[in-house]
């Protein structure tokens, strides 16, 4: 019986990984949940999976918590705070950690569960994009497994040799990983109405159902610049060792090329659950409540190469990649400043990719290698963003 704590519990990924623990009641018990806004989901799903605590990350919101969960008959304690969302994720009691808050709120508590050497299963990207080294480097000290559960790092996962050595492809054999993206939802629509799309249009994605900030990147494709840099610290690669391939099927979730000629894909309906049970259930298969592909319905596979001028994102992740931690810590930290922006309908949606560009030319290059510098960067890259909106409205 494992012991897990889903941080992150009201999004797609906590929800999906609910209703996988859900089908197998003697493989997995709750210890905790956590959450932000949807207090009653949150309390609603701890009732139902009898979770020990749940964890609220603001702590202005305590009172009413503690109130809605009293209405509701939730038995579990209540806590709050970014110190307890540490705490459950490095518990003695817990075993795997669902890593699944969105964006730089993550890297903390997703972090101590490393350093406790946790099996973490990683679906917040911006942990590795933030941190990189020092991510990795805490991983092999506390002897952690970091399990990808984002659909294209699983892919790959999946797709590599069992003696796979980090960093050393070619002793594997492998010759380049391809990173596959749909495009989104704006691949085929014309440049000169890009300044016009709504927020609507861009949280409409054609084949995952997405929280809306994810939906977002996916159709600035910042979402794959993301995926991007997450693949170079996960797999130990080079940025020259990765391609990404437009696959608007989503179907083929990403691939490995060999050098004899060979190329293993992974593939599946675009289904969240897969990799989170694969996650869960590492080295073995569990059944995930996902129909299986039917290739006599699954019609054509069609590819591509990405187009810079339509996804600019793309490109900034990648040479922010080569340039090294802190420019790819500025670009997460821009982005979600720029994307939140946009969805509360203050920028356009071409302005995402602008703000983004003209806050890592306005910050010098540095090397940055501590916890402390890091958030630094990270916070001198929000209000560099902040101020770059401001003279856009």
């Amino acid at each position: 019986m494992q012991t897990l704590t889903i941080l992150g519990a009201t999004g797609s990924i906590g929800c999906s990984t609910l209703d996988v623990v859900a089908r197998h009641p003697d493989k997995y018990r709750v210890f905790a949940l956590t959450g932000n806004s949807q207090l009653e989901r949150l309390l609603s799903q701890a009732k139902t999976c009898s979770a020990r605590y749940v964890v609220i990350a603001d702590e202005s919101r305590y009172a009413d918590a503690q109130e809605l969960a009293n209405a509701m008959g939730v038995q579990s304690e209540i806590l709050c705070g970014s110190q307890a969302l540490e705490d459950v994720a490095s518990a003695p009691e817990v075993d795997a950690v669902m890593a699944a808050i969105v964006g730089a709120a993550g890297l903390l508590p997703t972090l101590a569960a490393v350093k406790a050497g946790k099996r973490v299963l990683l679906a917040n990207k911006e942990a590795l994009v933030m941190s990189g080294a020092l991510f990795i480097d805490a991983a092999k000290q506390s002897k952690a497994s970091i399990l990808p559960i984002d659909s294209e790092h699983n892919a790959i996962f999946q797709c590599l040799p069992r003696d796979f050595e980090y960093g050393n492809l070619e002793k594997s054999g492998i010759s380049s990983i391809l990173l596959t993206g749909s495009g989104g939802p704006f691949r085929e629509r014309p440049l000169d109405s890009f300044s016009s799309i709504t927020v609507e249009e861009a949280c409409h994605h054609p084949n995952w159902s997405m929280g809306r900030k994810i939906t977002v990147d996916s159709a600035t494709m910042m979402n794959k610049g993301l995926e991007f840099i997450e693949a170079c610290w996960l797999f130990g690669a080079s940025a020259r060792q990765i391609d990404v391939v437009l696959h608007p099927q989503s179907t083929i979730h990403s691939m490995v090329q060999y050098i004899d000629g060979s190329v293993i894909a992974q593939m599946g309906n675009p289904d969240m659950r897969t990799p989170i049970a694969y996650g869960l259930a590492f080295p073995e298969r569990i059944e995930a409540g996902v129909s299986p592909l039917d290739f006599m319905k699954a019609g054509t596979f069609t590819f591509d190469t990405p187009c810079h001028e339509r996804y600019p994102n793309l490109q900034l992740a990648i040479d922010a990649c080569e340039e090294g931690q802190a420019a790819t810590t500025r670009l997460n930290a821009a982005n979600e400043v720029s994307v939140e922006a946009f969805l509360n309908k203050e920028i356009a949606f071409t302005d995402i990719a602008r703000v983004n560009a003209h806050t890592l030319d306005q910050l010098e290059p540095i090397n940055v290698s501590t916890l402390q510098q890091i958030l630094e960067q990270d916070r001198l890259a929000r209000e560099t963003a902040t101020t770059l909106i401001r003279g856009l409205r």
